[in-house]
C-alpha cells in the first residue's frame, strides 16, 4: 500500500501519475485488475429502488403469511413458553417478575387456558435472563391478551422482520437485489428460524436485535467510506495529506448499532461475544479505509479517531442500553433482590455506587451461579444437543408432542392398526443447513485467500454464535440455541451462490453461457430448499401425521 500513498494521499490524486500507479499497483490478490481508489470505497448502489423495495416487501410478506399462519395453534403453552408468557405477563401487570401457582402442577397453565389470570403470587422470582425479551413478549399479550396468538404475536412480527432486515443487508453488502432476495427467501423457509418465530421463546428476538447490529455496522461502513471518497474530489493542502484524513467522531448508524447490540444483551448475555468479535472488525475496516487513502502510520492514527469513538458508540451505548433495560427492576423495590444492599454494607469503591445498582449486581451473581453452578451441570435432558453437531442438525429438539392419536379422531386419517401423531419439532431445513455448512468454509477460505470484507461478516458472526458454546457444554444446551447462527449461515450461503450466479456482465454468449449455467444452478438449490421446506412442514407445525409419515421425515434416529 505504500505504492497507493504516494499517488493518493488523504484523498488528493496527482494526475500525472494516476496511469502508471493504476496499471502496477491496482490489482487484487489474484492479480484482477482494480477499479478507481473512489469507487472501491464506495461502490455504486443498485439503481432499482422501487423494485427492489418491491421484491424486498414480497418475500417479508410471504414470510410472514407463512409465520403467523394458523399462529394460535396448538392452543397450549409449548415448551418454555410455560415460564417466558407468564413472565412477560407479569412484568406487563406489576411492573417486574412474580411467582405464579405451581400446585398442582401446570395449574397456572390451565387457568390461563381457561381464562383466568389471577394465577401470581405476591413474592417475586428469579429470572435468569434479562428483561427485554420478556417485554417485547408482552407487548403482544397488551395487544392481543392473554392468549396464544398474544404471547406469540411478537416473535412472529420479529421473525418476519429479521427476514427484511437480512434482504437489506445483504443487498448493501453486495449491491445486489437479486443475491439479497436469495437469502431473504431462504431464511424465510428455514425451518428452526420459523418454529422459533412460533412460540414465545427469547431467541428469535436475540436473534433480530444481532441482525440488526450487523445491519447498522454494515450501513455505517457505507456511510463512512462514502464521505471519505468525496474527499477525493477536494482539493486539501500538503499537511493535511498527512494526516488522518476526515474526521468522523459521530457517526449514527454506529450509534444505533450499539443500541441494538444492548437490546440484544437485554435479551441474553450470549450477545456479548458478537459485539466483542465485531467492535474488533469494525476497527478493522476503519483502519484499511484510512490506510487506501494514504494516511502515515494508520494503525495508530485509526485507533485514536476511529477505535475511541467506536468504543463509547458501541460498548458504552450497549452498556447503557443494557443497564435502561432493567428499569423496571429499578423501580420496583418488591423485585427479586432489590433490597439486597439493604441487608449488605458496601465496602471499599462499592461505597460510591447507588444501592440499587449494587443489589443489581448481586441480582446478576446469582444469575450467573445459575448458569455456571453444579445444580445445573448435574441436570439432564433428553434434548440436551452438544454444539459440534448444531451446524449438520445432529440433534434437534422436539417442542411439543401428542402421540397415540386413534384411526378416526378428527385428522387422523391412518389406516387400522396404525396410530396417528402430532408434533412440533424445532428442525432445521436440511438441504438448507447442509448447503449453509459448505458455503461457511467456502466463504472462510476466499475471505482469506481474497481479503474480500463482505465474507467476513456471515464468518465472524456465525462463529460468535457457535464456539463459545463450546465453554458449557458440560451443562444441557439445544440445538435451537443454534436461530442466532442461521442468518450468518443464510448470509454466507446467499454470497458463494451469487459467486457461483456470477456477474450480471457475464450473461449469455454461445461461447461461454456463464450466467446461464450459474442461474441453472442457483435456481435448481432454492427450489429444493422450499421443497424440502414444504416436506418438513407439518412436522413444524403441529398437524396429525400417520406415525410411518412422521418417521418418513426423521432421516437419522437422533432426530427422534
Amino acid at each position: 500500500m505504500a505504492g497507493v500513498a504516494a499517488v493518493i494521499e488523504d484523498g488528493t490524486v496527482r494526475r500525472s501519475d494516476v496511469g502508471a500507479e493504476r496499471e502496477t499497483l491496482g490489482r487484487d490478490v489474484l492479480g484482477r485488475r482494480l477499479p478507481p481508489l473512489k469507487e472501491r470505497l464506495y461502490p455504486a448502489m443498485p439503481r432499482d429502488f422501487d423494485g427492489g423495495w418491491i421484491a424486498t416487501l414480497a418475500i417479508t410478506v410471504l414470510a410472514g403469511v407463512l409465520r403467523f399462519w394458523h399462529l394460535s395453534n396448538p392452543v397450549k403453552f409449548v415448551f418454555d413458553e410455560t415460564y417466558y408468557a407468564k413472565d412477560a405477563y407479569s412484568l406487563l401487570k406489576f411492573g417486574y417478575a412474580r411467582q405464579f401457582i405451581d400446585q398442582p402442577e401446570g395449574a397456572a397453565d390451565k387457568a390461563i387456558l381457561a381464562g383466568n389470570l389471577d394465577v401470581f403470587k405476591d413474592t417475586p422470582s428469579l429470572t435468569v435472563h434479562p428483561e427485554v425479551g420478556k417485554w417485547m413478549i408482552a407487548a403482544g399479550e397488551q395487544l392481543f391478551g392473554m392468549t396464544p396468538f398474544g404471547w406469540r404475536f411478537m416473535p412472529a412480527l420479529f421473525g418476519t422482520l429479521t427476514v427484511l432486515l437480512l434482504i437489506r443487508t445483504v443487498r448493501r453488502m453486495t449491491r445486489s437485489t437479486l443475491i439479497g432476495c436469495i437469502a431473504g427467501l431462504l431464511l424465510a423457509v428455514d425451518g428452526l428460524h420459523f418454529v422459533m418465530s412460533r412460540v414465545a421463546l427469547l431467541d428469535i428476538f436475540l436473534a433480530f436485535w444481532l441482525v440488526a447490529a450487523v445491519s447498522c455496522l454494515v450501513a455505517d461502513r457505507d456511510w463512512t467510506r462514502r464521505r471519505h471518497a468525496e474527499t477525493l474530489d477536494k482539493p486539501v493542502d500538503d499537511g493535511a495529506r498527512r494526516t488522518v484524513g476526515r474526521w468522523l467522531l459521530i457517526r449514527p448508524w454506529r450509534i444505533a448499532a450499539g443500541i441494538c447490540f444492548g437490546l440484544a444483551l437485554g435479551t441474553k448475555w450470549s450477545a456479548v461475544w458478537v459485539l466483542a468479535a465485531f467492535g474488533v472488525m469494525v476497527f478493522a475496516w476503519d483502519f484499511g479505509a484510512r490506510r487506501a487513502l494514504g494516511v502515515r502510520f494508520a494503525f495508530v492514527k485509526s485507533a485514536l479517531v476511529d477505535g475511541v469513538p467506536a468504543f463509547i458508540s458501541l460498548v458504552l451505548v450497549a452498556v447503557v442500553t443494557y443497564v435502561a433495560t432493567w428499569t423496571g427492576w429499578l423501580l420496583h423495590d418488591n423485585a427479586y433482590d432489590h433490597n439486597w444492599a439493604a441487608s449488605n454494607p458496601a465496602h471499599g469503591v462499592m461505597k460510591v455506587v447507588p444501592d440499587d445498582f449494587r443489589s443489581l449486581l448481586a441480582y446478576h451473581k446469582e444469575v450467573l451461579a445459575f448458569h455456571t453452578g453444579d445444580y445445573i451441570k448435574h441436570a439432564t435432558h433428553p434434548y440436551a444437543s452438544n454444539p459440534a453437531g448444531w451446524p449438520i442438525i445432529a440433534r434437534p429438539i422436539g417442542f411439543d408432542a401428542v402421540n397415540d392419536i386413534k384411526p378416526g379422531t378428527p385428522g387422523c386419517n391412518a389406516p387400522t392398526g396404525t396410530n396417528c401423531l402430532q408434533v412440533i419439532s424445532a428442525l432445521g431445513t436440511p438441504l438448507l443447513w447442509w448447503g449453509g455448512a459448505l458455503a461457511l468454509i467456502a466463504a472462510l477460505v476466499l475471505w482469506i485467500g481474497t481479503r474480500d470484507w463482505r465474507l467476513g461478516i456471515p464468518i465472524v458472526g456465525f462463529v460468535t454464535c457457535w464456539v463459545p458454546w463450546f465453554a458449557f457444554d458440560d451443562r444441557p444446551i439445544f440445538f435451537f440455541y443454534a436461530v442466532t447462527m442461521i442468518p450468518f449461515t443464510v448470509m454466507a450461503l446467499a454470497l458463494i451462490l451469487g459467486k457461483v450466479l456470477g456477474p450480471a456482465r457475464a450473461a449469455m454468449s454461445t461461447a461461454t453461457p456463464r450466467r446461464l449455467i450459474g442461474t441453472a444452478v442457483v435456481g435448481a438449490f432454492v427450489v429444493l430448499v422450499v421443497l424440502n421446506f414444504a416436506y418438513i412442514w407439518p412436522i413444524l407445525t403441529d398437524e396429525v401425521l400417520p406415525h410411518p409419515d412422521w418417521l418418513s421425515r426423521m432421516w437419522f434416529k437422533s432426530w427422534i
